[in-house]
């Protein structure tokens, strides 16, 4: 019997048609009945970050957190704003930087452009600072140009599913040396 995984998804975007977005929805419809996604939408909802304030004053952000912690996983994709991570995206990682969440988390990190290098390293590093178990073999570019902006589309690309299906294999490793 197939343990189950859980994992929580979030997009760096804001746009309503975003293609981090429509990338991690892919991976949610891809999953095999043992592993379930969940996708962090209220990312507009998470006020700036005030080091003055304990997460416990923001109940989106305390529930976040205590999924984070629960959940086996994370995944992250996030679009490049001036050769940087998302501000939005930041900001959230600010508000869990004193927190547990993420400390031996398996994290995996999704480049939706090829051209995003700057932003995928940035969020590495910030990532490793927080001490996240950083997925080298699981965060990938997956080039969603073009045709390929929508959920819909990636999912009629044989070769985005099968990148996005590695994805997951990975986490059902993990999941599988971590029982025995």
């Amino acid at each position: 019997m197939t343990q189950s995984i859980h994992l929580i998804a979030i997009s760096g975007s804001l746009r309503a048609a975003s293609c981090n977005t429509a990338l991690l929805r892919a991976v949610k419809a891809l999953a095999p009945h043992e592993i379930r996604v969940t996708l962090f939408e209220q990312l507009a909802q998470v006020p700036p970050f005030n080091p003055d304030l304990v997460i416990e004053s923001v109940p989106l952000l305390a529930d976040l957190r205590d999924q984070i912690i629960a959940a086996d996983g994370v995944l992250i994709a996030s679009p490049e704003y001036a050769h940087g991570v998302s501000g939005v995206m930041k900001n959230l990682l600010d508000w869990l930087v004193n927190t547990p969440a993420l400390v031996n988390k398996p994290v995996a990190t999704l480049n939706a452009s090829p051209r995003a290098q700057h932003a995928f390293d940035a969020l590495k590093e910030t990532l490793t600072m927080m001490s996240a178990q950083w997925l080298e073999s699981a965060s990938i570019t997956v080039p969603v140009i073009g045709a390929t902006t929508t959920t819909e589309a990636i999912l009629r690309d044989p070769q985005l599913c099968a990148n996005l299906r590695a994805v997951l294999a990975v986490f059902t490793d993990i999941q599988c040396e971590v029982a025995i």
